[in-house]
């Protein structure tokens, strides 16, 4: 068992309190940035589809009076997400056919995936779970264990991935209860979670956070999800370093979004950011043709181009796979080869 040290938060303000400050309302997030009034029609009208959702923390680093800030692009509703676009869907992954129990997903061989909350911190806009039932994959404690059991049935699992929504908005104690349970399952080995509170709200780093992660006989991984270098600031960066400190494997996966991180500097400014923090780039993603978010798609022959250059810029070990995941696929399908320089 790991030796967590004892480590002062990162923020006076606790997590919890941010996430009960968090801006919902498009008139005050364009007033606290500064926007053009002839934004709020649409960021309303959006907004009813899928709600804004944006910490504090997060738009505390977004530019005032830029409304091309690739952070405010991310998060602020637009007309154009109402309009159709042929080849867009509400499933595009067809994750509910992978929906073996209520919130369990398994897709791939080895691993299964828990929904672990339908909740999030930030609502991106280009999210591929952005109308994903979640009401139906909240199976409570007898649900949860019913989960188990299928995983505990199949010896072939040796992972489970904790995503959501975002598994670190559940409580420590909640928390706690899912590594005791799988830790009972012999042939589990790694628990990853996908999460975005680390950079959206640091302040999810504490002392007891990392003490449940390292106290059982599980490999913890945490898997963050940045797609600009502008996301990293201070608070990130020691947040990352408490978790490094904790001897948590750290990895990065990105989105490709058009406007926000679609040119070859962008992602390598990234990726020397993630590295100088103690994360490693693991995947960069086209985005999923799910509907509302055809404004953000590169075709998979720029973004290969791109990520050639990525390739031709930078050190193997920074170059992240550029991936996408097609519905009923066995595994993530790569577009593009690594160099190995």
């Amino acid at each position: 068992m790991r030796i967590i040290p004892e480590i002062p938060q990162i923020c006076q303000s606790p997590w919890q309190a941010e996430l009960q400050n968090i801006i919902t309302d498009p008139a005050e997030l364009l007033d606290i940035l500064q926007l053009p009034a002839n934004l709020l029609r649409a960021a309303i009208q959006a907004s009813q589809l899928f709600p804004l959702k944006a910490p504090r923390p997060f738009i505390a680093r977004i530019k005032p009076s830029d409304s091309n800030d690739p952070l405010l692009r991310q998060i602020l509703p637009l007309g154009i997400e109402a309009e159709p676009a042929a080849g867009f869907s509400a499933d595009p992954l067809q994750e509910q056919q992978a929906n073996q129990r209520p919130g369990l997903l398994h897709k791939y061989n080895s691993r299964v995936l828990l929904i672990a909350t339908g909740t999030c911190a930030i609502n991106c806009r280009y999210c591929f779970r952005r109308h994903f039932p979640y009401a139906e994959n909240n199976p409570g404690r007898l649900g949860w264990q019913q989960s188990l059991h299928y995983i505990a049935a199949d010896s072939s699992i040796q992972e489970v991935i904790l995503s959501g929504g975002d598994p670190l908005m559940l409580s420590d104690k909640n928390l706690a209860w899912f590594f005791e349970q799988l830790s009972a399952i012999k042939h589990v080995q790694i628990v990853r979670l996908h999460t975005r509170l680390p950079i959206v709200i640091p302040q999810r780093i504490t002392t007891s956070l990392l003490r449940i992660l390292t106290s059982t006989r599980l490999t913890p991984v945490i898997v963050l999800h940045c797609n600009h270098a502008q996301e990293i600031d201070s608070q990130v960066t020691e947040a990352a370093a408490q978790t490094k400190r904790a001897g948590i494997t750290l990895l990065n996966q990105a989105v490709l979004l058009r406007g926000v991180n679609d040119a070859a500097q962008i992602l390598i400014d990234l990726s020397y950011q993630l590295f100088s923090i103690g994360v490693l780039p693991y995947y960069l993603h086209l985005c999923d043709r799910v509907a509302g978010a055809a404004h953000f798609f590169m075709p998979e022959t720029e973004a290969i181009e791109l990520h050639q250059q990525l390739q031709q810029q930078l050190p193997g070990y920074l170059v992240p796979r550029l991936v996408q995941e097609q519905a009923g696929a066995s595994a993530k399908i790569a577009l593009a080869l690594n160099s190995q320089g």
